[in-house]
């Protein structure tokens, strides 16, 4: 049985690129794909976060902004350059910015351009960059899997986050529809990714405050939030032969957020 397993979700020795691996749901995914044998290139354009991964065995720590296409382009170039092409990539990186629409600054007569166009540069064109990237040295391989994080926000209206971010989510969605339709022809898949409510630091870092952890809790079926070591199942199936015959899908990780109504009301 353990062999079978092995074989199935074999991913030792694979090329990997997680951006976003300076923390949270993409350190996650470089740290367990690194376990299992892969060399993956962690990403993140925070220097701190990416000298906290340093030491992590099997994670090479890169700088990148995604949000720079030929920063993105280079990076992709020197992985193919130095160890000979690129099986697998996590377009994770992303971030929050602006209020929901239970704050007085996040409805739409309100909410900062500024904050929406940096959101947009890294959660949807930083999402672009990557995958054109990866296309690239995929295709001339003709094998390729591409996996990009979404969210349950961008499958329906979400008080709780900002339009910038669920008008982001909801791109990255169909990008990922439409580049599985593309790359198919060249055997190279792409799938998504789509957390609910998780804790990790994309809001800003640091510990995420009870009564805001309560909140978004009473928006899971299950009752809480999601620990990203809930998410490595599904990374290792992604990212592994398992999944040979998926593309083109999004797969929900969201402890039946999505079977549930949002109030506006941030009290119920």
């Amino acid at each position: 049985m353990s062999a079978l397993l092995d074989e199935i979700f074999d991913v030792a020795g694979s090329v990997v690129l997680v951006t976003g691996a300076g923390s949270g749901i993409g350190r996650t995914i470089a740290e367990t794909l690194a376990a299992c044998g892969a060399t993956v290139i962690g990403a993140d354009r925070d220097e701190d976060r990416l000298g906290e991964i340093k030491d992590t065995q099997g994670v090479e720590p890169v700088h990148l902004d995604v949000a720079d296409a030929g920063a993105v382009d280079n990076v992709v170039n020197s992985i193919v350059e130095n160890h000979g092409r690129l099986d697998v990539v996590f377009a994770n990186a992303g971030i929050a910015r602006g209020g929901g629409l239970t704050t007085p600054q996040g409805t739409i007569d309100a909410f900062d351009l500024t904050a929406w166009h940096e959101l947009l540069d890294v959660n949807v064109h930083g999402v672009v960059h990557t995958v054109r990237a990866a296309a690239r040295p995929m295709k001339r391989q003709a094998s390729g899997s591409i996996v990009v994080t979404a969210s349950t926000a961008g499958l329906r209206a979400d008080p709780l986050v900002s339009y910038s971010y669920v008008v982001a989510k909801a791109g990255v969605v169909n990008l990922v529809r439409q580049a599985a339709l593309d790359l198919a022809r060249w055997q190279v898949r792409v799938n998504a990714i789509a957390p609910g409510p998780f804790k990790t630091n994309i809001g800003g870092g640091g510990p995420i405050d009870p009564a805001v952890e309560a909140r978004w809790g009473s928006t899971v079926a299950l009752g809480r939030m999601g620990e990203t070591r809930e998410l490595r199942g599904l990374a290792l199936l992604l990212a592994s032969n398992a999944s040979s015959f998926m593309t083109g899908c999004v797969y929900p990780v969201d402890g039946g957020a999505l079977l549930q109504s949002l109030s506006l009301d941030p009290a119920e």
